[in-house]
């Protein structure tokens, strides 16, 4: 069974917009590896269509090359009942997704990464994700979305590995454990 990983960018406060942390090149290079490691990508429209920037950019900065060349090469299913895949290696998860997803982790292989926000939280209601990361920007937003906001039920976790950045943000990542 292939294991589910979910990061995402976040604010000391909660907030999960993709415009407020800060990115530099150490916490890229972090993103790139974590796609890299992955057997594919889930992804519902909204964040599919907010990596789509790196479909097409061009003229990048050299740090930035790695997650583009990541993001562009791994296989990825979209979540989405308004659109359909055309192309960068993209495939529909049709039907169900917490049931969808449930088929692609009995699969083997390495593991499979999910991104976003509203696809995850739904992931994590139904006890889909094994491992979450939650890369941690010194920085207060004052606004939403917040992450996991509208969850179901508490999730406990467990924290197992952290991995801190010269720019003062850091990677925790939290397995779930009982209760959960």
């Amino acid at each position: 069974m292939r294991p589910l990983r979910y990061s995402i960018n976040v604010s000391l406060d909660s907030c999960v917009d993709h415009m407020a942390g800060t990115p530099d090149e150490e916490t890229h290079n972090h993103a790139a590896q974590t796609i890299a490691r992955a057997d594919a990508i889930i992804l519902g429209r909204t964040t599919y269509e907010l990596m789509e920037f790196w479909r097409t950019a061009t003229d990048l900065p050299e740090w930035m090359r790695p997650f583009k060349e990541s993001i562009d090469s791994a296989k990825k299913y979209l979540v989405s009942s308004t659109r359909e895949p055309d192309g960068w290696n993209t495939e529909a998860l049709i039907g169900d997704p917490i049931e969808a997803v449930r088929k692609l982790k009995e699969q083997s292989g390495g593991g499979l990464y999910v991104g976003g926000v509203t696809l995850p939280r739904a992931l994590a209601d139904a006890g889909l994700i094994d491992e979450y990361e939650f890369v941690v920007y010194p920085t207060l937003v004052g606004h939403g979305p917040r992450l996991f906001e509208g969850l179901t039920r508490p999730l406990n976790l467990q924290l197992v590995g952290t991995t801190e950045f010269a720019s003062g943000a850091r990677a925790e990542r939290y397995i779930p454990v009982g209760g959960s």
